[in-house]
């Protein structure tokens, strides 16, 4: 295998069509890169038109729900520095500006694990597209308290028992950082993550109340976004403790054959990832000492299948096992 034999492959699915919306690809294996490409094409800062881009080494991208992954990364460093609850405290002890939802029993049983995981048993929907308010996301964030929002959402399951796709969840963990911290998201992302990995350049959307969207409101470059990939490849660099992401990097929660949900990230049998609107990823797989990161414009698009194809058919299927 060879950086000139992959750039081929991709030359030959983008030529075929196979992989529309493409934006960016960067992967690393062994240290070394062995395919970067950068496209053109459409793109939106959320639900923002830019027009049409030319997407550059330097290019800030949304990464969607990849966001999700990196707010669980920031927590297990806030976690190590003594800022934020153990994963098995109870959620509401920590939100005590909502009395009324803690004398609920059902929601005093939620833990901080479940909004990691997913498995709050709230009732909470994001198959509508994100520029419907019938989402519950997009809900969360027009409502006056997004907190109490996703909190007061109505009971369905037992928590810790079925994974439910949740940037409610997500946002609750960022709000314990904040917490915690006593900074603002972007800013404890900045000065533990971003500046040690030698991120400079990112912007971080916010809702009109000021809130850092902790969901889906991250904007990094692709070699930046293949860095997170990287550190999780290195065992946190240095950066996120070792500890942390042994945990957070196991399966908690299964999501389908094969296919289960760690703390904020998505785990497989061989590999870890996040996975973003419109084609976004951070993949890495350790056996293969190989990371990718993936930016596309697919959003809100049925099947999204370009990831995919970059990942399966052009850089799994071109590299040496």
């Amino acid at each position: 295998m060879n950086s000139h034999t992959l750039a081929d492959r991709l030359a030959l699915a983008v030529e075929q069509g196979r992989v529309p919306g493409l934006h960016a690809v960067v992967a690393v294996r062994r240290g070394q890169v062995i395919l970067e490409h950068y496209d053109q094409g459409e793109d939106f800062k959320l639900n923002e038109p830019l027009g049409h881009m030319r997407f550059t080494p330097d290019t800030l991208h949304d990464i969607r729900s990849v966001t999700k992954s990196v707010v669980g990364l920031l927590y297990g460093i806030a976690l190590a520095d003594g800022r934020v609850p153990e994963p098995h405290e109870p959620l509401l002890r920590h939100f005590p500006e909502y009395p009324d939802l803690a004398e609920d029993p059902r929601r005093a049983a939620l833990t901080v694990e479940h909004a990691l995981t997913m498995t709050l048993g709230l009732e909470w929907n994001e198959d509508v597209p994100y520029t419907s308010a019938a989402n519950s996301e997009v809900a969360m964030e027009l409502a006056p308290d997004r907190f109490r929002y996703v909190l007061g959402q109505r009971v369905v399951d037992e928590p810790g028992v079925r994974w439910s796709y949740c940037g409610g969840a997500s946002a609750l963990v960022a709000r314990l950082i904040e917490k915690g911290t006593g900074s603002a998201l972007a800013d404890y992302a900045r000065a533990r993550l971003f500046e040690p990995l030698g991120i400079t350049r990112f912007e971080w959307s916010t809702g009109e109340d000021g809130v850092a969207m902790a969901a889906s409101g991250l904007r990094l470059t692709p070699r930046d976004l293949l860095a997170i990939g990287r550190l999780v490849l290195d065992g946190g660099g240095g950066v996120v403790p070792p500890s942390w992401l042994a945990t957070a990097l196991r399966p908690h929660v299964r999501i389908d054959e094969g296919f289960h949900y760690g703390y904020q990230w998505y785990v497989g049998d061989t590999w870890t990832a996040g996975f973003g609107n419109g084609g976004q990823r951070i993949y890495v797989a350790p056996a293969l000492d190989l990371a990718v990161a993936i930016t596309a414009g697919q959003y809100d698009q049925p099947g999204q299948p370009t990831a995919a194809v970059v990942l399966d058919e052009v850089i799994l299927a071109g590299i040496e096992r």
